[in-house]
């Protein structure tokens, strides 16, 4: 069975009523949403209060799901919509003030992955968190729409055209957004290299 069947078959269970087959289907995605969430908040608190509203938004419209594109360009489209709807809510929300995860404990941090593949290798997903905050760290410079923007692109493999439809602007203005974060995260890099 496929991933993309994999994941027909749970959210068919799902939607059938069964517990079981959503606590699977959400622990498939909890990890590269929390990831989302964190590249974009800059910390774990933030960042588990956007992954509960991404999966209490998935859990609501799982039945408007058609099928018509992969589960998880569908789920992180939600997530991009509750990214900005929390963003407008908290003022506070999204400065990168920290480095999340790199000031917290391996078990602090481990515990908010709880699939199989973490606890199979623990410290594989630690040097991925350990990567994000040296990610945030660049990220830090830029404003919140280019960091989410970046997100889409580079993280999440979103095409421009989906950055376009998710953000209701032109494929062309988020070629232009993406390129003038690209170049900023570029002088940060620089600079930061300058400086070790």
């Amino acid at each position: 069975m496929s991933f993309n069947d994999q994941d027909a078959a749970l959210i068919a269970d799902a939607l059938d009523g069964s517990a079981r087959a959503w606590e699977r289907l959400v622990k498939r995605y909890e990890g590269q949403v929390y990831n989302f969430s964190l590249r974009l908040t800059g910390n774990s608190s933030d960042a588990l209060d956007l992954m509960q509203e991404v999966f209490i938004g998935v859990y609501r419209n799982l039945h408007r799901f058609r099928g018509d594109s992969k589960f998880s360009t569908w789920l992180f489209r939600i997530a991009h919509n509750k990214a900005v709807d929390m963003s407008r809510r908290k003022p506070s929300f999204m400065p990168i003030s920290s480095l999340g995860g790199a000031e917290q404990s391996e078990e602090e941090v481990l515990e908010h992955y709880t699939d199989e593949s973490v606890q199979e290798n623990p410290q594989a997903m630690l040097s991925e968190i350990q990567h994000n905050a040296q990610i945030m760290a660049v990220l830090g410079c830029l404003s919140w729409e280019q960091r989410l923007i970046i997100e889409l692109k580079v993280f999440q493999s979103s095409t421009f055209d989906e950055i376009a439809e998710m953000q209701d602007i032109s494929a062309n203005t988020a070629k232009t957004r993406f390129y003038t974060a690209l170049k900023l995260l570029k002088k940060q890099m620089e600079h930061s290299h300058d400086l070790s």
